[in-house]
């Protein structure tokens, strides 16, 4: 006789009361919370004497060497603007290689010796810490014992005050370096890449009349995520070990009737989201769009742009915040790539442009054909995607990537650029003539209704496929995934940019040492550069199997797995790349190598650990059970002279299901035993060839037989429950 298996509710977690408290219904005046809990600009000046304030800004907006006597003013006005908000520690908050934060509080308290303390904050605490930097990943760069780090303060990305029911501390964004000065975290290199951007795009300025202002790279990175109810996360091992479930057959209703996205926001996921822009706002964290995704139980949320420093600091507190603020809602916020196979997985586009304080340098304007300043930059991006299409895929390769990138859902994993129509065209004019004459023109379009307006229309449409398009005034880098840090990403595109902003400029200047005009000058050398960059210019359908077979006659790579795209982190090509800019060290590049490989072995380690587990004592006896009341069944209706048929067809078709799981389980045990030799890359190896496979083979007769045993003797939470029960 069957039973009810009481170890999770769905009623219960559908009865959640989504009506807000009335704390929760008062106005919200956005302009004055925005920001409240952010030590900024305007905090700075009002409690700062203006010589050092005056200092410290130069420093933040110019990147010019920080005064050390300004330390002691900042720390003194950070203090005391720390302490009205009720903070009561302090912390060096930092960006380790683990993709996630850290941080380490000290008190302001200090002893006076007389029994009593004093609330102490002096520059030097500020500017220096001195974290146990021995179990952060490090990639070989020190030894375990080796326990010395230095955080150093980041005065361009201001502090900030973290609340919670215990008090409130103090957080200043900090690099993270080892005593021998190797950073050990992402972002030191992607300061430096910054700083390199900004110089050599500040060299073509000068070419071109322009100001030499300096020249931020920007970033707006779009966060993708699900929901799931707490009652059904707290059911599925798979879920909490390892973010994404394991095992789960397809609902007879996933995606398919294109329902959820855009679609209206449930009431309690409303709400949370409420609070977490809430949060968000007071944090200084400009977040703007939310919705509904594609897939049942899937969302975003997206900030507008800002320096890219801030972007990734704050991309870092989105997703902190996502996860924290959930759990107020009988929810948790899944920020996995795939958490369930078969719907879309989720992503983080993240849009790149870079700019000085008067102008975007990727905006076309009304006529391209016109902006020579623009056609420059945006061949500089282009040229370096062309280059380093290897470096930009390995930029995005982890194991949780792999389930998304070329699933008709996400880019493919063969890097392409998107220009469209308006800019191909151009491109095409100046590499056949030399220069271009024209661009195609955008114009009104009409919906064919008297009431409605005349919209404008862009020249071009946009490509969802692509993995690198241009998207009007800036790049859109669609193939990161939800999980992680946009750091590094965005370390390698401003390093790869600032290269060819290099290169061109070395260029031009070599012509016009020669006597030829500037005019002519940049004509031909964008005229050759487009001949050189043209063929990652691919404007179709990247999902297509033409494509995949016209990128191979193109030259482009097609690296499908981590395993493939991540050794070529370490070509000579790209080793030379970060050290000649001064951005990664040889052995800081290589460090992360084996950091990258590490994280991918240890994640489906885990995951093949925790699939043999669940299938082990979870799955099979469930299917045992059931095939024993099959077999009862049968043994009585005999009994009675009755002929159940159908009782012993789906008897032995469970019988089989049965036998054919113990044989992959003992599969997937033997290579769980067997972790892949004694190097980090061997052991990633035996995880891809050995491990993934196992875990696959063990799925699919998990997935068949959860067709078949009856839902009151499944052992765990199934999509159904989870993607619609809001």
């Amino acid at each position: 006789m069957s039973r009810v298996i009481p170890r999770f509710d769905t009623l219960a977690a559908a009865k959640y009361d989504s009506t807000p408290s009335a704390e929760k219904r008062h106005r919200i005046d956005l302009e004055q919370v925005f920001g409240e809990n952010l030590f900024g600009l305007h905090e700075m000046k009002a409690r700062m004497p203006s010589a050092q304030f005056e200092a410290l800004l130069s420093t933040m907006q110019n990147r010019t060497e920080l005064d050390p006597s300004v330390a002691d003013a900042v720390a003194a006005a950070m203090k005391e603007w720390a302490l009205e908000k009720g903070a009561t520690h302090y912390s060096h908050w930092f960006q380790p290689l683990t993709g996630n934060t850290a941080e380490k509080h000290d008190s302001f308290l200090k002893p006076t010796g007389d029994g009593r303390a004093i609330a102490e904050f002096r520059g030097k605490a500020l500017v220096q810490g001195e974290p146990d930097a021995s179990s952060f990943p490090s990639g070989g760069l020190r030894a375990t014992f080796e326990a010395r780090g230095y955080t150093a303060w980041d005065p361009t990305s201001p502090a900030f005050l973290m609340e919670g029911p215990g008090g409130a501390y103090l957080c200043i964004p900090t690099a993270f370096a080892s005593w021998a000065g190797d950073a050990l975290d992402k972002k030191t290199p992607l300061l430096r890449s910054m700083e390199v951007i900004d110089e050599q795009a500040r060299r073509a300025l000068r070419l071109f009349g322009s100001p030499p202002l300096p020249v931020t790279a920007t970033c707006g990175p779009e966060q993708e995520f699900f929901l799931v109810d707490e009652e059904f996360y707290f059911r599925r091992p798979d879920l909490q070990t390892c973010g994404r479930t394991l095992f789960g057959t397809k609902p007879p209703k996933g995606q398919e009737l294109d329902d959820h996205y855009f679609g209206s926001i449930p009431a309690r996921v409303l709400e949370y989201m409420n609070e977490v822009e809430l949060e968000l706002y007071r944090l200084g964290v400009p977040v703007t769009t939310r919705h509904n995704e594609v897939a049942p139980g899937q969302y975003e949320m997206a900030p507008i742009f800002e320096d890219a420093n801030q972007a990734a600091d704050h991309q870092q507190l989105m997703m902190s915040t996502l996860r924290r603020v959930a759990r107020k809602y009988g929810l948790v916020c899944l920020l996995h790539e795939k958490p369930f196979q078969g719907v879309n997985g989720s992503g983080k586009h993240l849009n790149w442009s870079m700019g000085t304080d008067e102008q975007n340098l990727l905006e076309p304007g009304e006529t391209p054909h016109e902006n020579m300043q623009f056609l420059f930059f945006c061949s500089a991006v282009l040229k370096a995607v062309a280059r380093h299409q290897d470096l930009l895929r390995a930029a995005v390769a982890h194991a949780g990537n792999d389930h998304r990138l070329g699933a008709n859902e996400a880019p493919p994993a063969i890097i392409s650029a998107f220009c469209g129509d308006q800019l191909q065209d151009v491109f095409e004019q100046i590499e056949k003539a030399g220069t271009a004459t024209s661009s195609k023109s955008s114009g009104l379009m009409g919906l064919g209704v008297k009431s409605l307006p005349h919209l404008p229309k862009h020249a071009g449409d946009r490509n969802r496929t692509s993995p690198f398009a241009f998207t009007g005034n800036k790049w859109e880098f669609r193939a990161l995934g939800s999980s992680q840090s946009v750091s590094f990403p965005a370390t390698v595109l401003n390093t790869i940019v600032a290269e060819s902003i290099d290169e061109l400029c070395t260029k031009l200047e070599a012509q016009l040492e020669k006597g030829t005009s500037f005019e002519d000058a940049l004509r031909g050398l964008l005229a050759s550069e487009i001949h050189e960059f043209k063929h990652i210019i691919f404007n179709g359908d990247n999902y297509s199997a033409e494509w995949v077979t016209e990128a191979e006659k193109r030259g482009l790579l097609n690296l499908g797995s981590t395993m493939d795209a991540l050794p070529r982190l370490v070509d000579e090509k790209n080793l030379a790349l970060f050290e000649k800019y001064g951005v990664l060290s040889h052995r800081e590049l290589e460090s992360r190598y084996e950091i990258f490989l590490e994280q991918y072995f240890h994640a489906i380690n885990i995951e093949g650990e925790t699939a043999q587990y669940i299938a082990q004592t979870m799955i099979l006896p469930s299917a045992v059970r059931f095939l024993s009341e099959l077999l009862t069944t049968a043994e009585r209706a005999d009994e009675l002279g009755m002929k159940l048929g159908g009782v012993l067809k789906t008897a032995a078709q469970v019988n089989d299901l049965i036998d054919r799981l113990t044989d992959c389980i003992a599969v997937l045990a033997e290579q769980n035993q067997e972790l892949g030799g004694d190097d980090v890359v061997s052991k990633a190896e035996h995880m891809r060839r050995n491990i993934v496979p196992a875990m696959n083979a063990v799925r699919d007769v998990v997935d068949r037989l959860e067709r078949i045993v009856p839902d009151d003797l499944w052992p765990v939470p199934t999509y159904r429950d989870m993607l619609f029960v809001k």
